[in-house]
């Protein structure tokens, strides 16, 4: 799950981090009340989405004196900003965080991940902040360090000058540094984040150590422990099918292709979206459905990938262990009947009641195609939309 960089930084701020003051404004009606106290000398007008590139498109602006600030808000309001990651389609800006300009002398960065390959948490530095930090990491990886340790309740100030070490900062700023580590370290281990990134850490011209901007998401399947992050969630920034999905407990991500997919299991999702693209086409998604689904359950996924308006097509590859076949082509039939299904529909079955399942397929009178293996339903389903 993601947050706002506004609520970011109230994270960061209960935690112990520097952040600048700001205000966040929801809506229009409410921006003269929320800026009417401000006495910043300059403002940042910051537009809210989950997305980064906000400053290239236009979702980041300085106002240096306070009269400009109401409308500048308003002109942020509703703009749709299109950034290398929103898609074509841009996303509509919804809320705005007005802050305190800074000043600033030096742009760093720092980030906290947990690093699933060597099951270690790792900190991430570099003396090029306010960038991409692939890019700097693919151009000059000689500006980036990496320390990862073992998990652990607090960092030891040895720890911590490992993490510092390549920001060469001097002693004032490396102990306003330590607070910004051991707040994200924390917020990590007792929040349940995967990653926390300040692009970029400032030092301002003062002198002062400050997260500038702060980008923090949680482990989905953590969240149901974690009320007060659950209530960040801001569904406006979800796909409304993704939302649908996740009401029903499905693993939904909606793609660009014309050939909808429900698979149990994420390997065998992965393989069968491989192999329909192996045979010439895309898939419109991915769709596991979990290994032990109940009937309803198939057919809420069955109903979510034709609600997708590009899906010429669905190809059903169901490998049943816990989940029973028969159960699956239950929730099918009832589903394509309901839906008044009028897309090829292939279907593969193996494991569990498979047989059961087939049969239930074939007694259908609906137009379903079997398939004996995955090459084979891929096969078709191709043929049958192209």
């Amino acid at each position: 799950m993601n947050i706002h960089e506004h609520q970011a930084k109230d994270l960061l701020k209960e935690f112990g981090a520097p952040v600048s003051r700001g205000v966040t404004i929801f809506n229009t009606e409410e921006i003269a009340s929320r800026i009417k106290d401000l006495d910043f000398k300059e403002f940042v007008v910051k537009a809210q989405i989950h997305a980064g590139g906000r400053g290239k498109a236009g979702g980041v602006k300085l106002v240096k004196n306070k009269s400009d600030l109401k409308k500048e808000v308003e002109l942020m309001f509703g703009k749709s900003l299109i950034t290398h990651q929103t898609g074509p389609k841009g996303k509509e800006v919804k809320r705005v965080y007005v802050e305190e300009a800074s000043n600033i002398e030096t742009e760093l960065y720092l980030s906290c991940v947990i690093d699933r390959a060597s099951s270690k948490i790792a900190f991430i530095s570099s003396t090029s902040g306010g960038m991409d930090i692939e890019k700097v990491a693919k151009e000059t990886p000689n500006k980036i360090s990496t320390v990862k340790f073992e998990f652990k309740t607090e960092l030891s100030e040895k720890n911590i000058k490992e993490i510092l070490n390549n920001l060469k900062l001097n002693t004032e700023n490396f102990n306003q540094a330590k607070k910004v580590v051991n707040a994200i370290y924390q917020i990590l281990i007792k929040k349940d984040a995967t990653l926390i990134e300040i692009n970029p850490l400032i030092i301002t011209k003062e002198g002062e150590i400050k997260c500038l901007d702060a980008k923090i998401n949680f482990d989905d399947n953590a969240i149901f422990r974690r009320p007060e992050i659950h209530k960040l969630r801001d569904l406006n920034e979800e796909d409304a099918k993704e939302i649908e999905a996740s009401k029903n407990d499905l693993a939904y991500i909606k793609l660009d292709g014309s050939i909808g997919c429900m698979v149990n299991g994420a390997g065998l999702a992965m393989a069968t979206m491989d192999i329909i693209k192996l045979y010439g086409s895309e898939p419109a998604n991915f769709l596991d459905v979990g290994g032990g689904a109940s009937k309803e359950k198939v057919s809420a996924a069955f109903k979510l990938i034709l609600s997708d308006k590009n899906v010429k097509g669905i190809l059903i590859n169901i490998f049943g262990g816990i989940m029973r076949c028969d159960v699956l082509a239950q929730g099918v039939v009832e589903a394509a009947k309901e839906t008044k299904l009028s897309v090829p529909l292939v279907v593969r079955l193996a494991g569990t009641n498979y047989e059961k399942g087939n049969k239930i397929l074939e007694n259908s009178n609906l137009k379903i195609l079997s398939a004996d293996d995955l090459n084979d339903a891929a096969k078709k389903i191709v043929e049958a939309v192209s």
